[in-house]
């Protein structure tokens, strides 16, 4: 078996996005399949991860050559809203245009169950939810005291900690964790991820006008700390993960927190149904009930240990060795 393992602006493309074309090829590695990731038809199947204009080309030519062609469902335009400057505006033009190419597919393959309900309003194609999975090596130090010292005292941060990992856009529930802040003036809130407002021709374009005014105007108990180079260490000092995303297909940086203990503070929202509320994962909706669910869990260290390790037992099935042979059984049946 040799995939042709194409990921389409692999250079621009970073978050989520990135890390599970990373994972993908991190479990074939394992596996010992033979791939490339040039858009290679000498290969047995051509897996898209992608779809951009070069995608679609080679799709066509893939089912000229009767190659099977596997998609992998990324984006819908759902999610793609609250992300960038202008994207509520393309947004609309986006969910025809990847209706069309998901239909170019032979087989999907889904993140979630959710995203595969979603796409049933885009295309007819067959899929397969298989998890972007998470790799636990990419944790490892988490749970070190010396590397949570580390970056306490690099953000000057006052434990408990409530914490977020991930690009900085309004979809993450930017406001609500703001806002959320404001009300606990007393408790340190720190975002761990992409930020760069205004710095740089591409990302005054990209941010909007929104994101930068709020973590402008955030208060002085929340810190965004731009990218960092070691997650490893984001987990370490964190200890309650509130994550307010208002859409997501799966969550690796969820996944990830879960695995380390940390008990998770949600949106009550259809993506997250797999998680029991109050057994793996506190839900609330508004700010007012991030604010109770917070005040509770940090008020009470035993119930945060007690839900942090019954999410952290949870996150084992998403480990990339336990969702591996879920991606490979994709491309054994569409290969016959």
């Amino acid at each position: 078996m040799r995939i042709s393992h194409y990921f389409e602006w692999e250079g621009q493309i970073t978050g989520g996005h990135a890390q599970s074309v990373r994972n993908q090829r991190t479990m074939l590695s394992r596996a010992g399949v033979e791939y490339t990731t040039a858009p290679d038809l000498s290969a047995d199947l051509l897996h898209l991860n992608n779809m951009g204009p070069r995608s679609l080309y080679h799709a066509r030519r893939a089912h000229d050559r009767d190659v099977p062609v596997l998609v992998h469902a990324h984006q819908t335009a759902e999610d793609f809203r609250e992300s960038f400057a202008l994207s509520d505006v393309v947004a609309p033009a986006l969910r025809p245009y990847l209706s069309y190419a998901y239909g170019l597919a032979d087989h999907l393959i889904c993140p979630s169950e959710h995203t595969a309900r979603v796409l049933d309003d885009y295309c007819d194609t067959p899929r397969t939810v298989v998890s972007n999975g998470f790799d636990p090596a990419k944790l490892d130090g988490a749970d070190d005291p010396d590397l949570r010292a580390t970056y306490l005292d690099r953000y000057d941060l006052d434990p408990p900690v409530v914490y977020m990992v991930g690009h900085v856009i309004e979809r993450k529930g930017l406001r609500a964790f703001v806002e959320t802040a404001s009300r606990m003036p007393e408790t340190e809130f720190v975002w761990f991820g992409y930020l760069n407002p205004g710095g740089g021709t591409i990302d005054r374009v990209l941010r909007s006008r929104t994101t930068t005014t709020l973590v402008r105007g955030a208060p002085r108990n929340c810190t965004f700390t731009g990218y960092i180079d070691d997650i490893a260490g984001a987990f370490a000092a964190g200890d309650v993960f509130f994550f307010p995303t208002k859409n997501e297909n799966e969550g690796m940086a969820l996944l990830e927190a879960m695995a380390t203990g940390a008990p998770p503070v949600v949106r009550d929202i259809e993506p997250f149904e797999w998680l029991a509320d109050g057994e793996t994962a506190l839900k609330a909706d508004g700010v007012a009930g991030f604010e109770s669910a917070l005040r509770r869990l940090l008020a009470d260290p035993e119930r945060r240990v007690a839900l942090g390790a019954a999410a952290a037992a949870e996150s084992e099935q998403y480990e990339l060795d336990a969702v591996a042979d879920d991606l490979l059984a994709v491309y054994t049946d569409l290969l016959g």
